[in-house]
Order: C-alpha cells, then structure tokens, then sequence
C-alpha cells in the first residue's frame, strides 16, 4: 500500500514480536504456535504491534518492518480494519543492503520518516542450557547477532533517517530499551545476551547531543518488566503476578506522548516499570 493521503510516516523497526502467537520465543518456550484470538488486539504483536497501532490511530502512514512480511500480516490487517494505513517492508538489521533497500522503498511508497521507534529485539542465547551461563561458553555469533541488532543495526538506520529529519527541523527517534541498558549483569539461563543494548542507549546520547538542536527528539525508552504478549502471558511468572506484567497499549501510548512533547519537556531517557508506565518529568 501506498501513502496516496500523503500523511506522516512513523517506521517502527520491529513491529512483529519474538513472543506473538507464533513468534520464535514463544515456540521455544511452550514448543508450539499459540491460540491468541481470546488476547486483545492492541496485545497480539507486543510493543512494536501496539505502538504501530498507536500511531496508525492518530493519522500516521505506518511502516511495519520485519524480517519476514508473513510475520506482520495481521498486524497490518488489523490497523486497516481499525481503519488506519499501513505496509510492510522486509528489513533484516544484519544486513546493511537489506537495511538500504528497505529504506529506500520506504521514502518511495511512505515518504521520509518523521518518527522512527526502533523496538529491535533478538533471542540468541535463550537456548544455552544451564551449564553454558558463564561468557566463555557463549558463541561468537550470539554476541555478533547482539552487537548487530543493538548497536550497529541502530546506527545504519539513524543514518537512513536522520539527514531528512535535519533537513525538515523536526522528527522524533526512540529507542525500545531494557534495564540491562543501565547496569551489566550476569546473564542467566534462558536469557539473551543483552548488555550490549548499553550501546543502544549510549547511541542514544549522543544523538540527543548532536542532533536535538536540529529540531529532533531523541530518546532511550527503558522498558523494565514482563511485557505482555500471547507468548508471555502463559508463563507461570506471568500466570502468579499478572499485575506485574506490563500493557503494550500503555507502553505505545508513552512513546506517543513522548513524539508529542515540544522542546520544553525533551529528554533523552524515560524508564517505564510495571507500576509507572505514564511518563511525567
């Protein structure tokens, strides 16, 4: 689909999750493909589904990237049922030609991105069995596949947007994060291999740095909990305290917020718990 009402384009950069219906870690977790039609919509594809659905709701043309197009089919459906406008464009952050590609049929379909949310996620390392926690046993090509999707991967993507974005004096860029962004730690068995995601988050401040007096807001977004998701929702974690599980919707409408604040309330960090996922400054 093309942007034929010539709205504003927001891109979300992993718009599918690992724990959707019949997401990669929700199949490594419960060894099949899950029944979702009992979860809500906003909730069925994660953050990235519901910030997508967020922004398609308040007049944004979405562009939904995901490895494979099949993966962000519904997804798609359903913003145009809720009467939104969407397309799906196969990126795979690994690759610097996929991510040049991507980006060029985007700015020739959508037009040039006026808000970026990169919601990367990755699951490598989740599969190393108790006795493989310690870093000499894990991979080079896990901490490869890390390194890309959270540090190298957002910087070929901020090179594709941002120019326009100066050019233009306004656009927002935000970054989907978690709390090993904040303090490294020991990873455990059924964990990815996350602390290079303080990489992502240092990317982050110097884009705020450089780029904010060009009339662009950038952000690193914390999310610190179990985010809710048909793959996660049935975990015993999440089946002994759903009351710590955290709302994508909330979630999307905070990324939101943030896309709307004038230069005032600008801030180059938020952090979102189960307890606080309305922003205040």
């Amino acid at each position: 689909m093309k942007n034929a009402a010539g709205k504003p384009v927001a891109v979300v950069i992993g718009a599918t999750s690992k724990w959707q219906a019949d997401g990669r870690n929700t199949k490594l977790a419960h060894g099949k493909t899950l029944d979702d039609s009992d979860v809500p919509v906003g909730i069925r594809w994660g953050i990235g589904g519901a910030v997508a659905q967020k922004f398609a709701k308040e007049g944004f043309f979405v562009v939904l990237t995901t490895r494979s197009a099949a993966n962000a089919a519904g997804l798609e459906q359903a913003i145009t049922a809720q009467g939104g406008t969407a397309m799906t464009v196969e990126l795979d952050l690994v690759s610097q030609e996929s991510i040049s590609n991507a980006f060029a049929t985007i700015r020739r379909e959508g037009g040039d991105p006026g808000v970026l949310v990169y919601n990367a996620g990755y699951l490598e390392g989740r599969d190393l069995p108790p006795d493989k926690e310690l870093l000499e046993h894990v991979p080079l090509e896990i901490f490869e596949t890390a390194q890309h999707i959270a540090s190298r991967g957002p910087f070929l993507v901020a090179k594709e947007v941002l120019p326009a974005m100066r050019k233009r004096g306004k656009g927002t860029f935000l970054f989907s994060n978690n709390h090993f962004s904040l303090r490294g730690r020991k990873r455990l068995t059924g964990q990815s291999l996350y602390y290079p995601r303080v990489m992502m988050r240092t990317l982050a401040q110097v884009l705020t740095e450089e780029y904010s007096e060009h009339g662009i807001h950038v952000a690193n977004v914390v999310i610190d909990g179990l985010i809710d998701s048909p793959g996660t929702r049935a975990l015993p974690r999440a089946k002994q305290r759903p009351d710590a599980v955290m709302n994508p919707v909330k979630i999307a409408d905070a990324f939101y917020y943030l896309h709307t604040q004038d230069k005032s309330c600008w801030t180059h960090e938020l952090q979102l718990t189960p307890f606080a996922t309305t922003p205040s400054y």
